[in-house]
């Protein structure tokens, strides 16, 4: 999945699309039918078993479940014919599209500008006012799970040194790696970071080699914001922590949290505002935050009771505070460095 990297001429050309569809689509999407199932579909870049699309992948299959919505959608689409599958869904009839435009941003708000009565919500490094009224924007903002990950990560290393792997230094990841290592610092504080990014959204050989070179250079954790890392990391017998999914039961010895994502209140929150007639340009982000139970840190599973229990006295106060709203982790979506 290639996600479009933000640059002064990309935000010229998305200001100039907003000035252009200014007016068009100013109303909500229709409302549905609120007797019938919601009409939904997913458009993905990459394979639904990948981690970020397996989340709204699943948060759909529960809707579907549930009676509320009818579910279908389209794995391993490339970013030059997105437009094209969003525009055949839209052409039959379909009441919301879920997906991830990071790639195709220009062309895919141009879509949803041709087809105002149809709600799009779409993953995506701007923001809702960048486009058409029907577009609705998220991200998963996971940086309060990611925070107590550190913590923990900071209990569990021995030299100090930790290595993170991410795919494309875009806003989306760079506030889980700064989240992660504030948490880090607060159980280890004189622990350097190695940072890399390895280009791409699904390459593990390519997230595992540069791993296993961050492990030679002495990190014994390894923050695995890709598939491949907690693999090398399992290799060379060092620790790993986990992003978005819980693959704990995968790595038994090697995955000791993991911050997760949960889809399901953005998903649900979106399918609400469809049947109501309501849904609108906004930053369904918000429902991303541990405070709305969008994201949480997974069950420790065989490390239950091998994390220092300081460390775990830390994360349980940290959560409660987050929850109540007294303690907000920083939101830094800065490039993150090696230190």
């Amino acid at each position: 999945m290639t996600r479009l990297i933000r640059t002064p001429l990309t935000r010229r050309l998305m200001l100039g699309l907003a000035a252009a569809l200014t007016g068009a689509a100013l109303a909500p999407a229709a409302m549905a039918d609120a007797h019938e199932p919601l009409k939904v579909a997913g458009i993905y870049t990459v394979p639904v078993e990948q981690q970020w699309v397996s989340r709204i992948h699943k948060a759909a299959l529960a809707a579907e479940e549930r009676g509320e919505i009818a579910y279908e959608y389209t794995e391993n689409v490339a970013n030059t014919d997105y437009p094209r599958v969003m525009r055949e869904y839209a052409e039959g009839g379909v009441d919301l599209i879920v997906g991830e435009i990071f790639g195709a941003e220009q062309e895919a708000r141009e879509v949803a500008a041709d087809y105002p009565d149809t709600a799009f919500l779409m993953g995506s490094s701007f923001k809702e006012d960048m486009g058409p009224a029907n577009l609705a924007v998220f991200d998963n903002y996971i940086q309060d799970a990611a925070y107590l990950s550190g913590i923990i990560a900071g209990s569990m290393t021995e030299t100090n040194n930790i290595g993170m792997v991410g795919g494309f230094p875009i806003p989306e990841v760079n506030r889980l790696m700064h989240a992660f290592m504030a948490g880090v610092r607060e159980t280890a504080p004189e622990a350097s970071f190695q940072v890399s990014f390895i280009g791409s959204w699904f390459d593990p050989p390519k997230a595992k080699e540069t791993a296993f070179a961050m492990i030679e250079n002495g990190a014994d954790v390894m923050y695995a914001e890709r598939f491949g890392v907690s693999d090398a990391a399992a290799e060379r017998d060092v620790l790993a922590i986990g992003n978005v999914i819980d693959t704990q039961a995968d790595y038994p010895d090697t995955v000791v949290a993991s911050a997760i994502w949960h889809f399901e209140p953005t998903m649900d929150a979106a399918i609400a505002a469809v049947k109501a007639g309501e849904f609108t340009a906004a930053d369904y982000g918000r429902y991303s935050f541990m405070d709305r139970g969008g994201s949480s840190l997974a069950p420790l599973g065989t490390f239950e009771g091998r994390v220092p229990q300081d460390a775990m006295d830390l994360v349980a106060e940290r959560e409660a505070a987050i929850k109540a709203g007294t303690f907000a982790v920083e939101i830094d979506d800065s490039e993150p460095k090696s230190q």
